[in-house]
């Protein structure tokens, strides 16, 4: 089985995800996947036709992110037209899986030299929600049609099953809070120190401006005080009503776990922010990079994914984390960082608990709370964001894992060389 190497990783700056306010709101997300794939072709030298595949990740695949970003990002960023692409959805976790799916066609010696990436303006996915309530549509992730689903297994809204879990695992808001604390002030040191520098590539407008050159997202004036002020989030939206028969998001929860009380903890200040972004990963096979004189920065050495309860669908990295372990033979002790995507505060201190895992070892650079999440594009910027950092601290191994929906995780192992 041939090596699946880590050539180089690039990624946009996060720009705030709200119309009006972003200074990436108003381009297409087209644009934006074809800024970091012409970015990680040109500063390789690789000859784009070389490049057997590009696997995008996009999980709002409607309006101007449909039509497969994989294959017209290429175009636009002026890659040769043999160079194909794909566009895949797994929620949250499709940053991750386009790069598990890039390493495995290498193993397998099917390709010698592809990108993996992924791609999201939730500028964009916010509005075309709006557009949908407004046509009537219900506000659930599987829509209208699939009440048989959802009676065999319920699948409520992502900030109510974080506070179910919090509440059903006894942590509590004082917990949340200063685990997002610890994100921001993270984040603003690993900026201040320029650790996010090598992978960022700035966004230009049509015109030739400057749009963005750094992450717009993080506040590092937060305080324990203002996050302790915040109203709750998810109160309101447990209590939305669904359907003609009267059924809401905290029913689609009581019906697993009848008799669940749950305390609202999170809020806007310690769940994922709302941003735009891109990235994109270069990947080849041994053999290429040494006839090419490419220097691989790191090798895959698994992936992975698990499926988990669908009703609390926050709960998958952990067993799935254990399955990768287990199915390459090292511990916990074996991995020098983690990255786990904090999509609320409760999953991530979860997954430090259940694992026990050293907390100077997790999310180091601070994580969505702090920078954003953007969805499809999000494990994609985390391992990139691993890699820079294993180099900076000369460390060998680090894992990527994240929860999607419908109760899932993929996860990565990657080593650098």
């Amino acid at each position: 089985m041939q090596e699946a190497l880590i050539i180089d990783a690039v990624r946009t700056p996060r720009g705030i995800g709200k119309a009006g306010k972003g200074a990436l709101a108003d381009m297409h997300p087209q644009h934006l996947a074809a800024t970091v794939l012409r970015a990680i072709a040109e500063r390789n030298g690789i000859a784009t036709a070389d490049v057997g595949d590009v696997i995008w990740s996009t999980s709002t695949q409607k309006g101007e992110q449909g039509g497969d970003l994989g294959r017209m990002a290429a175009l636009d960023a002026g890659f040769d037209t043999r160079v194909s692409g794909m566009t895949l959805d797994r929620f949250c976790g499709g940053g991750i899986t386009s790069v598990s799916l890039a390493a495995a066609q290498l193993m397998s010696g099917m390709e010698d030299l592809l990108v993996a990436g992924g791609t999201e303006m939730m500028s964009l996915t916010a509005t075309i929600a709006r557009q949908e309530a407004a046509a009537g549509f219900p506000p659930t992730m599987l829509g209208s049609g699939n009440q048989r689903l959802q009676r065999m297994h319920p699948q409520s809204h992502q900030g109510v099953c974080g506070d179910a879990i919090a509440s059903l695992e006894g942590i509590g808001r004082q917990d949340v809070d200063a685990f997002a604390l610890e994100s921001q002030k993270r984040a603003a040191a690993a900026i201040a120190e320029g650790r996010f520098d090598r992978s960022i590539v700035p966004v230009y407008r049509e015109d030739g401006s400057l749009a963005l050159d750094r992450d717009e997202y993080p506040r590092p004036d937060t305080t324990a005080e203002g996050l302790a002020a915040l109203k709750p989030s998810f109160a309101a939206v447990a209590d939305m009503v669904l359907d003609e028969e009267g059924t809401t998001f905290r029913n689609l929860i009581t019906r697993k776990y009848p008799g669940l009380a749950i305390d609202h903890v999170h809020h806007a200040g310690n769940s994922s922010g709302v941003v735009d972004g891109a990235a994109a990963i270069l990947l080849s096979s041994r053999s290429y990079a040494e006839k090419n004189g490419l220097t691989p920065r790191a090798r895959i050495v698994a992936t992975g994914n698990l499926g988990d309860d669908p009703t609390l669908m926050l709960n998958a990295p952990v067993p799935s984390v254990r399955k990768i372990l287990a199915r390459t033979g090292l511990t916990v002790d074996d991995i020098d960082l983690w990255e786990v995507n904090e999509a609320f505060a409760v999953v991530a201190e979860k997954f430090i608990r259940d694992l026990d895992l050293d907390r100077e070892k997790v999310n180091v650079n601070g994580g969505s709370i702090a920078l954003g999440h953007p969805i499809g594009a999000t494990g994609s910027i985390l391992i990139g964001t691993l890699l820079d950092e294993l180099e900076r601290r000369d460390l060998k191994r680090g894992l990527v894992t994240m929860c999607a929906a419908g109760g899932m995780a993929p996860a990565i192992i990657i080593e650098r060389l």
